[in-house]
């Protein structure tokens, strides 16, 4: 199961008994539909999902625009070049830029505590470093209670802010990877005070003017507070799979975090300046901006020890297409396949969506060996077992697995396995994912996440029954993991 909060929504949506949406109208803004075109829309067929926008760069040219759908159904106001997308998260990429802007001017040293920087700060805050925050591992408290945006006091934001630098780091600096907003609010916070402007306008200054993006910059950084000419309303399901607008509001100092608006095309330019080396006097500080960071222990920071995280940019370190990617509030993302002289973005507006997870497929009409079906990112022990069931049944995975383990030594890592059949589910094979879900909970019986994860392909097929029994051995096999309390209210929720 993939711990995310989209995720968690998208259970949710498929343990609802409520029948499906009717399907939204798509259309694509490209003179000539391609295979590309035909394969977004079948994506966003599949997932509901409203409006979208592409650009596609290879060797720092944009070869492709395109747009669908609607940026507004209750208008029926369809996505165009200028629709404007809250990018959220991928905000976190220009913080990077910036501090390392900085790190260039001599002002700001990443292995600096940051008390050298915001002196007012509480103790246990204080020896910190920079490049902690920027890579999510300082162990600082979280400053949202957790589902979607509510600040952690009910007050607002000043009091939120008081009682965050009140309570206890959740754990020590640099032992462990964990996705904390209030980083980002300390990061805007040093360039204010370093730079000695507000960070919106260093950023405007020394990027976005730099790259020619007049959009994003006309848009600000208010995110979906502020009226913004051309902007995407934003989209959710909700548990009964109710399609509702969505409408986010942070307080300013969460800007650093979540704040901007772009156009792909302005992305894609701003991908292009990045490698062009534009927007550093050094190389050396695009490399450090997409280096991930390294725990005491030796372990790369990140979502797990195939993605790491950087300075407000993720990684995933493959030998063959390696990978740098930014994304937000699950709808949006930007790829830069470096070697290959490739950037591709897609923004969207329907929260949980997830693009990234088939953006790779994307790259594969531009790179053969990109494609799925030649499994393309499959972990090195998985690639056998894919092999040996591209001439097999899928419903035989766990007797060719088991003849695997005895005849090459094969041992299959739970992780492995569970992300396996999340790439399944994101390429709309749901019931070759049944299998490998499946598969998992025969390797490993006592892990509640693989029956969890068995649970959302039968709900994702809209076998009910199966899902919430499923859920149900979940919880059995251990009341306390991860996922347990929300998979509780939505089992209540709907009645079960």
């Amino acid at each position: 199961m993939n711990k995310m909060i989209y995720r968690n929504s998208q259970k949710l949506i498929k343990l609802s008994l409520l029948a499906i949406i009717p399907a939204i109208t798509l259309m694509c803004s490209t003179a000539h539909a391609d295979e590309i075109d035909g394969f977004i829309q079948a994506k966003m067929a599949d997932r509901k999902i409203p409006g979208m926008q592409l650009a596609v760069v290879r060797n720092n040219e944009i070869i492709k625009t395109a747009s669908y759908g609607f940026s507004n159904l209750q208008h029926s106001v369809s996505v165009d070049k200028d629709t404007v997308f809250p990018i959220a998260s991928m905000t976190k990429g220009f913080v990077g830029v910036a501090i390392m802007q900085l790190v260039e001017q001599g002002k700001i040293d990443l292995s600096q505590q940051i008390s050298s920087y915001l002196p007012d700060l509480p103790q246990q805050w204080k020896s910190i470093t920079v490049k902690q925050l920027l890579t999510h591992t300082s162990g600082l408290p979280h400053i949202f209670s957790g589902y979607m945006a509510n600040l952690i006091d009910a007050k607002g934001p000043d009091a939120s802010w008081q009682l965050v630098q009140k309570r206890p780091l959740e754990s020590q600096a640099n032992t462990k990877w964990s996705y904390v907003q209030t980083n980002y609010i300390l990061l805007g916070k040093i360039i204010d005070r370093i730079s000695g402007q507000p960070f919106e306008t260093f950023i405007a200054q020394n990027q976005l003017q730099k790259v020619k993006m007049p959009t994003t910059e006309a848009a600000g950084f208010a995110g979906t507070q502020d009226v913004v000419a051309h902007q995407s309303m934003g989209y959710m399901y909700d548990q009964n799979r109710v399609l509702k607008s969505l409408s986010l509001t942070f307080p300013r100092y969460m800007a650093p975090a979540a704040g901007m608006n772009s156009t792909a095309t302005e992305l894609a330019r701003y991908a292009i300046a990045l490698q062009k080396g534009d927007l550093f006097e050094k190389s050396s500080s695009l490399q450090t901006l997409w280096s991930p960071g390294q725990l005491n222990n030796g372990n790369m920071v990140g979502r797990n020890n195939r993605q790491g995280y950087a300075l407000g940019w993720e990684v995933i370190g493959r030998n063959d297409h390696p990978t740098v990617l930014i994304g937000g509030n699950g709808n949006s993302s930007l790829l830069i396949y470096p070697k290959d002289s490739l950037t591709i973005v897609l923004l969207g507006n329907l929260m949980g969506s997830d693009p990234k997870t088939f953006m790779n497929e994307i790259a594969g009409f531009y790179i053969s060996d990109m494609k799925a079906e030649n499994g393309f990112d499959l972990p090195r022990t998985i690639k056998p077992l894919f092999l040996a069931l591209k001439t097999q049944s899928y419903e035989n995975a766990i007797e060719v697995a088991m003849d695997l383990e005895k005849s090459q030594n094969i041992k299959f890592g739970i992780n492995d396995v569970n992300d396996w059949g999340y790439m399944l589910m994101g390429q709309n094979k749901k019931a070759q994912a049944l299998e490998i879900f499946r598969l998992n909970t025969v390797l490993y019986p006592e892990n509640a996440n693989a029956f969890d994860s068995l649970a959302e392909a039968y709900g994702a097929l809209g076998n009910m029954e199966q899902a919430v029994k499923y859920y149900r051995k979940a919880l059995k096999v251990n009341p306390d993991y991860a996922n347990a309390n929300n998979i509780r209210k939505m089992l209540k929720a709907n009645g079960f």
